[in-house]
Parts: C-alpha cells; structure tokens; sequence
C-alpha cells in the first residue's frame, strides 16, 4: 500500500533498523521504543489486523515472531520478553505488527503505561539492531 509507512520499510524505500528480512516479515527497532532493542515484527503483505492475515501465513508470520522473542533476551541481557499486538484500538500504524519488548524485572513497566526510551543516535540503533540480528543468525 503505497501510504503505509510499514510497506515502505518492507519494500525498502523507508529507512529502518532492520533486524530480520525474511520470507515470513520484517523485524525492525520501533523509533519510539519501550525499552532499547524493541522490536516490530510485520508481515510482507499489507494486512491490517491480524484477523486479516491469511490462515496460511499464520505459521510463518508467528515462527517469525517466536525466533525474534528468543533472540532479543539473549542479545541484549534482557531476562525476558513482552511480545503485543493492538488490533484497530491503540493501533499506530494501520499494518498488522507485534511488538517484541526486552523485559528485565524491575524496569518499571507496569500495566498498560508504556514509557518510551528513545536511542541517543542512529549509531545507538544500529548496535541495538546488530545485537539482535546476529543472534538471529
């Protein structure tokens, strides 16, 4: 769709800090992260929801999802994750994405208050980005 920032960042003509390319999505840092190393997982297709999203790319786009929540807490020291999904309501972006969040007790996140820790630089990402990727293989 050619006014959904999402496609743009799949189709490669948005900038992103990608952290996975794959058949099934695209994993990128969200620009206003949770926490540092937050990451959005979409599928390629434009779907909007996830009741929208083909029954037949369910397994893909949810391995997909499965792979980054373990690699994230590995990559970065976090102790565990907080993976969501908005559907309509809270839904900034109208393009189906779940968020993978690196979670480490006592870091303050609590119900649905989401405080937002913004990266110092691009260089700042792109470590964070490269962090997770590696660990993605």
């Amino acid at each position: 769709m050619a006014d959904c920032v999402f496609c743009g960042i799949v189709a490669g003509t948005v900038p992103a800090f990608k952290v996975v390319d794959s058949p099934d999505g695209v994993g990128f840092l969200d620009t206003r992260p949770v926490f540092k190393g937050h990451v959005l997982i979409v599928p390629r297709a434009h779907v909007v929801t996830l009741p929208d999203l083909p029954l037949h790319d369910l397994p893909g786009f949810f391995g997909l999802v499965q792979r980054v929540a373990a690699a994230v807490p590995v990559a970065l020291g976090a102790q565990g994750t907080f993976v969501a999904n908005n559907n309509v309501v809270s839904q900034s972006v109208a393009h189906l994405h779940f968020h993978v969040v690196p979670r480490t007790k006592g870091d303050g996140l609590r119900g649905f208050f989401w405080p937002r820790h913004r990266y110092d630089s691009d260089e700042e990402a792109t470590s964070y980005a490269s962090m997770i990727e590696k660990q993605l293989g």
